[in-house]
């Protein structure tokens, strides 16, 4: 048996489990009963379910009615921050232990406009305000493809005032009851920068001592090498580098080159 071979809801809950193992330390079935609202039989058949998948099986102390995972413990699988901060933060407050992210606002009416318009492969005239130079002057642009930098949602796009393939923050652009559209006269030109892949080489800031590089190699999951590498368009470099603060005054980590690799 496997985890594929489970079903959705019991898929969870061993997830659930090994999380707990893994982050915590420990598990038991009042875990899990409560998280999902099951019983103690079906909690029971879930703990039988996860021992016979694990390879580093937990041991149950019977004075604290728990399992504990063992120093060679191994997951099952990974889990990103926000998932081992829910599992960490069991005294939770009203204003809780995680600070509040800023919510950036999109018109459904904007995004529906030019989702309308990609899907038809048709121009749209939008007004866009830039954060450059303040302007926000009627322009054509089509649209071509939205992408997700991990804290906006960004649409790809041919610009006809830059005679450029540009991406647009779509909470940038003004709403309008009813956005005018054309037909593209010609096809677009190929967008070289969105189907070119490229590597990112990323180091240890070179102004770290060595105890404090060794930290960040640590920090980051450098393992024995020198550089950690990201592979991404060579249009959403930028991104990377702006969403890992590379380059920037006190930065832990600064971008080493870029490598062009065959598309």
């Amino acid at each position: 048996m496997s985890l594929e071979d489970l079903k959705h809801a019991q898929r969870e809950r061993i997830l659930f489990l090994d999380q707990c193992l893994t982050w915590r330390g420990q598990a038991n079935r009042r875990d899990v009963m409560e998280r999902f609202d099951i019983s103690m039989a079906q909690a029971a058949v879930d703990f039988r379910t996860y021992l016979s998948l694990t390879g580093t099986p937990p041991v149950y102390d019977t004075a604290e009615k728990a399992y504990f995972s063992t120093s060679n413990h191994s997951p099952l699988t990974n889990a990103g921050p926000e998932q081992v901060f829910e599992l960490l933060d069991s005294k939770t407050t009203s204003l809780g232990a995680c600070i509040p992210l800023p919510n950036r606002v999109m018109d459904h009416t904007v995004v529906s406009q030019l989702y309308r318009a990609m899907m038809a492969e048709r121009d749209i005239q939008i007004t866009y305000t830039s954060m450059t130079t303040g302007l926000s002057d009627p322009q054509w642009i089509s649209p071509v493809r939205f992408h997700f930098d991990g804290e906006a949602i960004h649409l790809r796009a041919w610009s006809y005032k830059h005679n450029a393939h540009r991406d647009y923050l779509p909470i940038r652009i003004t709403k309008q009851s009813e956005a005018e559209t054309r037909e593209r006269p010609s096809p677009l030109p190929f967008d070289t920068d969105w189907h070119s892949i490229v590597r990112l080489w990323i180091r240890p800031h070179s102004s770290l001592s060595d105890a404090q590089a060794r930290v960040v190699r640590r920090e980051y999951g450098f393992q024995e090498e020198t550089h950690i590498t990201v592979k991404t368009r060579r249009a959403l470099a930028f991104y990377v580098v702006r969403r890992w603060r590379l380059n920037e005054n006190n930065a832990r980590l600064e971008l080493d080159m870029i490598e062009e690799l065959d598309s």
